[in-house]
């Protein structure tokens, strides 16, 4: 039979009348080259590209997900199809575990699910391999990786069960991942720099993206307030559900009994309750029971409802992957739906010092892995500023350049492209802001630095002999809340950074250092002259440009080169891809062009160390490409 038409007898009995974009695509290339990495968005359909494959092929595809809930609808929905299918995990009675175990060796299931932790099990891998596996399929891959928004340790034993196995064919599927991850995820699993890396299904031009700027906690309540208006209408309207995300499980139960107070239906979700808690809240959920979820990023995985018409956060999360990831919970039935993000200038002092508290015995070195993540959450903020359209503007991040909309027209940038606000000599004012932090470095905080700018007596600025300097009072005709908003911007732009663990104080940057001297142009736009609170909560005027351009079709070929020879270079010194370098420093080289070492010095986020030891395989891949 032709292997198209075996696979739509396969979907006809699994229940579907045809594939969706993308799905026979992935699965014509996982049979053909045995290899394929698959990024799609939550809902795209990335479990069919691996369930039809395993179904057209003898023997037992191994799944390896880390949601127990998941695992077991997706095996019921099978086994109602007549497949033979089962799960392996922790929830199960040892007497239930050891028959799916029996059943398991004497090659009765056509696919099981495993958790991660499974292989941790003594001698479970070894007698794995004996079986017949024409397939190993990891979900949720992105958790392999140290630096992506969910590593999880116990996913670092995958690559050994690859190796153990060796299947013929091997699928990584994951909802988003940028191309550092996006490598580093094949690196791990041993699969091969050729390995295909299919990426499609983010454009999502039915949800309405924004992000608003908020002096304080009564400022996000009232954009809480007037997201759940616009989409819900009022309580018990039948008009959908909304999710309202949270930093933390106490504002999760605050936010829920002050929105029950306003007559919302309303539960909270965080790790720290109950599991017959977390139950409860998860089955009114599904059933439409409330109106709305306020909760920690513990809830959504692997909830599928498709009538979520807002989902509002409360605070930034840690990067731009686990935001998508969350926001697009919301209109998965295609209809209008609305994503809210509220951010201030002190998420990213509070964000910094979260990362910097002690945490676990990791793989990879600390202090590479903070600085990695907060990147993450610096290119989220960036995006939250940014001056182009949010959607493109992520399409472009998740490499996904075939999608882009030229514009949603729906989001609150491509609505406020006309008002931009007055003029700024833009390097000029980064100058100055940059020349109070050298003042400060290492020694100081913001509100130092904002009463330095200001011209303000204080005491500490006099101990320290600052209020002598030209710098005083630079800026004093400028109000507090605009420098404070500059400075912030400053950050996002990676020219300052914080340090410290009670008390965060700023540090210029190699690369703020060079604009400062004007050795760097300083591209950015400065802040609205109007402080946050006066501006509309859709957004307001224009924000800052600081998202990455589009690269030309020569710029984006030079890059996957250099991706291709930064993976090679990992996998043969056996460090993670973004100790080599990070993506937008490959997109710097790829862009400017570089040839010679003394060249690539000209490029940010390239030390001496990293020139010598890597910079000569870089250049070749550039000028092999070229």
């Amino acid at each position: 039979m032709h292997r198209l038409a075996e696979a739509e007898q396969v979907l006809a009995t699994l229940g579907y009348t045809g594939f969706r974009p993308g799905q026979q695509k992935a699965i014509d290339t996982l049979l053909e080259q045995g290899r394929t990495l698959l990024v799609a968005p939550t809902g795209g359909g990335k479990s069919l590209c691996y369930q039809v494959p395993a179904l057209m092929m003898p023997g037992t595809t191994v799944v390896v997900s880390p949601l127990v809930a998941l695992m077991a609808d997706q095996v019921a929905a099978l086994q109602a199809r007549g497949v033979a299918a089962t799960y392996l995990a922790a929830t199960l009675s040892p007497d239930e575990l050891q028959r799916r175990l029996e059943g398991l060796w004497s090659g009765a299931f056509r696919l099981v699910y495993i958790a991660p932790e499974r292989l941790a099990a003594p001698g479970f891998r070894s007698r794995l391999a004996q079986i017949d596996c024409p397939l190993i399929a990891v979900d949720e891959a992105h958790c392999i990786s140290e630096w992506g928004h969910d590593f999880r340790p116990e996913y670092m034993q995958i690559g050994d069960l690859v190796r153990d196995i060796a299947p013929p064919h091997v699928l990584a599927c994951t909802a988003t991942a940028t191309p550092v991850v996006r490598d580093e995820i094949v690196n791990r699993l041993g699969l091969g720099a050729d390995t295909p890396q299919l990426i499609h299904g983010f454009a999502r031009p039915n949800l309405a993206l924004r992000a608003t700027e908020v002096s304080g906690q009564r400022e996000r309540q009232r954009v809480v307030d007037a997201a759940l208006k616009e989409a819900l209408g009022a309580p018990s309207g039948e008009r959908g559900l909304a999710i309202v995300y949270t930093p933390t499980r106490k504002l999760a139960e605050s936010e829920a009994g002050r929105l029950a107070g306003l007559g919302w239906r309303t539960r909270s979700y965080h790790a720290g309750l109950p599991a017959e808690d977390r139950q409860l809240a998860q089955e009114d959920f599904a059933h439409g029971r409330i109106d709305l979820i306020c909760a920690t990023n513990a809830f959504g995985m692997g909830i599928d409802r498709a009538d979520v018409r807002a989902v509002v956060h409360f605070a930034p999360p840690g990067s731009i992957e686990a935001y998508y990831q969350e926001v697009g919970r919301a209109g998965r039935d295609g209809d209008d739906a609305i994503g809210v993000l509220c951010w201030a200038q002190s998420d990213l002092p509070q964000r910094r010092r979260l990362l910097e508290l002690p945490g676990g015995d990791q793989g990879a070195d600390q202090t590479e892995i903070v600085e990695h993540k907060w990147n993450l959450f610096l290119e989220l903020i960036r995006w939250a500023e940014g001056g182009s359209c949010r959607h493109d503007a992520i399409l472009r991040y998740f490499g996904d350049e075939a999608e882009t909309l030229a514009g949603c027209g729906r989001c609150d940038v491509c609505l406020t492209l006309d008002d931009s606000g007055p003029s700024e000599d833009a390097t000029l004012l980064a100058q100055q802001l940059l020349s109070a932090v050298a003042r400060v470095h290492g020694r100081l905080g913001m509100k130092m630095a904002v009463a330095l700018l200001r011209g303000e007596h204080d005491a500490k600025l006099e101990r320290m002999g600052l209020t002598q300097v030209r710098t005083f009072g630079l800026l004093a005709e400028r109000p507090r809340e605009w420098i404070q908003r500059a400075l912030g911007r400053c950050v996002t732009a990676g020219w300052i950074t914080f340090s410290g663990d009670d008390y965060p104080v700023l540090r210029l940057t190699e690369e703020g250092g060079a604009v400062m001297r004007g050795a760097q142009p300083a591209r950015w736009l400065p802040p609205a002259q109007e402080p946050p609170g006066q501006r509309r909560a859709s957004g307001g005027r224009r924000p800052a440009a600081t998202a990455e351009s589009t690269l030309d079709a020569a710029s984006q070929a030079a890059f996957d080169a250099l991706r291709a020879a930064r993976l090679a270079i990992a996998q043969q010194e056996g460090v993670p891809a973004y100790v080599v370098a990070h993506d937008r420093t490959l997109r710097a080289i790829a862009e400017q062009r570089p040839d010679s070492l003394d060249a690539l010095r000209e490029v940010p986020g390239l030390g001496a160390a990293k020139i010598a030891r890597y910079g000569e395989a870089l250049l070749d891949a550039l000028s092999g490409h070229a």
